[in-house]
């Protein structure tokens, strides 16, 4: 039996996964991101999250032979680390476990633990890839100076042309309108309220702002669609870096696919998949074969030396499209 564990901001999800390519249980937890309440928020999230988990299953923590988990800013702060490290460990009672950064949770769903990269776009972003054996991250320096082409930047671009459009700086269109009907402004200045007042500047509200952007676009405003172009074009060059860091010849097939919401915007997809090719003729972009948290059950099975096998990946495949269906 192996646990995958996708950590998050918003909610942490777990798996079950047996070496037949069976979810024996899925199951949720709260958010993990732990950078505001302490190291602790880590063991009391998976605590819980296990003991779910093992109860829906029927077993005990001891009957998982081994386990994965994926945390949100794992390895972003060396002193946290060895902290991360042992939380697990007293929730299961054993250390037949890893733990890295949830980016590989996306990069181990999306390709199966095949080689390639994978690019997230959420309300952050960075790319993670492997080839041979070998792991590279591009991106994720965080929201301030960094998270290019995520959901945080496309909102923050979004509204600062609401400003220029509202003082006459640029011409005003769908964007505006938008922006304000969402936000039920009296007046365009009450933005500085809502957002750095009332939201305290906080991310993840921002970044929800990029639904507005998205919205705005496909109602005809040429901004708001630059912006989603500009998003597809950076996410295309942090793949491209990823490619050079890992090494690929010039004549090799660079498997590539993406996980997060921003993905579900056609404009920016469609940008990024006209951006990768101008950077290499030799990309395929995948759709996405298995979620991040199954993704993370997958590569608990490979660190365990028991990778699931092609029969059983496929079982597994055909289950997950017929619950979607």
């Amino acid at each position: 039996m192996f646990l995958g564990v996708d950590g998050g901001g918003t909610k942490t999800a777990l798996c079950l996964l047996d070496r037949e390519g069976q979810v024996v249980a899925q199951a949720l937890a709260g958010g993990i991101y732990y950078l505001s309440e302490g190291v602790e928020l880590v063991g009391r999230v998976l605590r819980d999250g296990v003991a779910r988990i093992c109860a829906q299953a029927g077993i005990s923590p001891e009957d998982i032979d081994y386990a994965f988990f994926g945390l949100p800013s794992y390895g972003e702060i060396s002193g946290d680390v060895s902290a991360l490290d042992a939380a697990p460990r007293a929730v299961l009672g054993h250390s037949r476990y890893a733990c890295e950064n949830d980016m590989v949770c996306g990069w181990a769903g999306s390709l199966a633990i095949s080689d390639g990269i994978n690019v997230i776009s959420g309300t952050g972003s960075m790319t993670y890839g492997q080839r041979a054996g070998r792991g590279v991250r591009v991106g994720g320096w965080g929201e301030l100076f960094g998270d290019d082409g995520s959901a945080y930047w496309i909102a923050i671009r979004g509204l600062n042309a609401v400003s220029r459009m509202s003082d006459g700086r640029l011409p005003g269109g769908p964007l505006i309108e938008t922006i304000r009907e969402h936000l039920g402004l009296a007046a365009d200045l009450d933005l500085v309220d809502v957002v750095l007042n009332r939201w305290e500047g906080g991310r993840a509200e921002i970044a929800a702002l990029s639904r507005q952007v998205v919205q705005a676009a496909d109602l005809g405003d040429i901004h708001a669609a630059n912006i989603l172009a500009d998003a597809g074009r950076e996410l295309a060059l942090l793949v491209d870096t990823t490619r050079h860091r890992l090494g690929y010849e010039p004549d090799e097939v660079v498997a590539i696919s993406y996980s997060g919401g921003i993905f579900s915007a056609s404009r920016v997809l469609d940008a990024f998949r006209r951006e990768v090719a101008l950077f290499f003729h030799g990309y395929q972009v995948r759709r996405p074969l298995y979620p991040p948290v199954i993704g993370a059950g997958l590569y608990a099975a490979k660190l365990a030396g028991t990778p699931l096998r092609d029969t059983a990946l496929e079982r597994l495949r055909s289950v997950l499209l017929d619950d979607a269906a």
